[in-house]
């Protein structure tokens, strides 16, 4: 099958996460609003505690870093919490610090690695290109590639950490293990996050900011899982023609249909 074919065959499955998602936000746009402002609260910390703090550089310091840190500890919490809406369910907001609870640790991995990535771009990249040869060039562009898929790869990472694993290396693991089976899909869901990203800006984060993308990713990461479930049942079948149709007939009922008059007032139908 030529690649045109290829790509027509994931795209029900593209159709219908953004269909899924989109209808996920709406139904629950209080709790999203709520998780937002929670994260928007989160923010504030590593923002103007520093700056209250001026006259005291290295007590500024350590309130951005353990800041910067609880966003992404609220991050791997929230993530966790709104897996129940992407699986057709609800949550109430006991359940959300109960899962902060569990997943902290996550939190401060993924906070860990974004520190790291931030140096190797701020420090590491500029150190070997001021070098101003080739095999600094080489060296730049080496990382520079790396931090590009790992970046591809870990938009996953509290999503994986939701369905799949426990265990933090299992799920740095499967977040790489899943992107290079699913590059494509992965720089389609890396796009559309950012899509979402400047959206937010304009409704002040609250819509669907990173409650939207983070549900938004899960519903991938467990539309996706599907295909893994029909070729554990196919093994012989071509990993490149997944049937998205069929193994998307019980989501598709599930999820239904509405009008535009359905959105508008959902009251009237």
């Amino acid at each position: 099958m030529d690649k045109a074919g290829v790509k027509a065959y994931h795209l029900p499955m593209i159709g219908f996460l953004i269909k899924k998602s989109f209808f996920d936000i709406w139904d629950n746009l209080f709790k999203i609003a709520i998780v937002n402002l929670g994260f928007i609260a989160s923010v504030s910390i590593p923002v103007f505690i520093p700056q209250l703090l001026e006259a005291i550089p290295l007590l500024g310091m350590a309130a951005l870093f353990i800041g910067i840190l609880w966003c992404f500890v609220y991050l791997s919490a929230a993530a966790l919490t709104l897996r129940a809406l992407s699986d057709y369910g609800s949550f109430g907001f006991a359940e959300f610090f109960a899962n902060l609870k569990i997943v902290w640790p996550f939190g401060l991995l993924m906070g860990g690695v974004i520190f790291l990535g931030y140096a190797l771009c701020v420090v590491v990249i500029p150190f070997y290109l001021s070098m101003e040869s080739i095999v600094g060039i080489l060296f730049a562009a080496l990382i520079f590639w790396t931090l590009v898929v790992a970046v591809l790869a870990l938009q996953f990472f509290f999503a994986i950490r939701a369905r799949l694993d426990t265990k933090p290396l299992k799920v740095v693991k499967k977040c790489f293990i899943i992107f290079f089976d699913n590059a494509a899909f992965c720089v389609f869901s890396f796009i559309y996050s950012v899509i979402f990203l400047a959206i937010s800006v304009f409704l002040a984060f609250l819509f669907p900011g990173p409650a939207g993308i983070l549900l938004f990713l899960d519903e991938g990461l467990r539309l996706r899982l599907l295909k893994y479930d029909w070729l554990e049942e196919n093994p012989e079948a071509n990993r490149r023609k997944i049937p998205w149709d069929a193994l998307l007939i019980d989501e598709r009922e599930r999820t239904g249909t509405r009008s535009f008059r359905s959105f508008i007032f959902p009251w009237k139908d």
